[in-house]
């Protein structure tokens, strides 16, 4: 008797934890992570840590870019040391890891390594991205 009980009681208890487990992984990513949807602008993340040494190396040229190229495209840095989580989300093997979105939000291209201020204007000019007179600094 008390295994007929127990066995849905069981059941039950599973199903619950299952749905628990499903909604919490519906929650939107954190900010940090969140694709830049709303600026229909085509996007630059580089996933990485502060205390990497070639993601040191990235930070001032990322910067750049970001003050450059502000309307253009969007420059983002996520640092998956700090956020595993985010490191998943993105199948991040090694850092520094740079991945490119148009402006609809789909992935172009993505590459490992250190990435030169020049090779990641390159990316968005093969991949159809005007990045109009930006290269003086205007």
């Amino acid at each position: 008797m008390k295994t007929k009980v127990i066995l849905p009681a069981a059941v039950i208890a599973l199903a619950a934890g299952l749905i628990v487990l499903r909604e919490s992984r519906r929650e939107s990513p954190p900010p940090e992570t969140a694709p830049a949807a709303s600026s229909f602008l085509p996007r630059l993340v580089d996933l990485g840590a502060h205390s990497c040494v070639p993601c040191k190396m990235m930070a001032p040229i990322l910067e750049e870019l970001r003050r450059q190229y502000q309307g253009v495209f969007t420059v983002d840095f996520i640092d998956v040391w700090q956020n595993p989580e985010a490191g998943r989300q993105y199948g991040i093997r090694v850092i520094p890891t740079q991945i490119f979105y148009d402006a609809a939000g789909a992935e172009f291209f993505r590459h490992e390594g250190f990435l030169g201020k020049d090779d990641i204007l390159a990316v968005f000019r093969r991949n159809g991205i005007a990045l109009g007179n930006k290269e003086t600094g205007s």
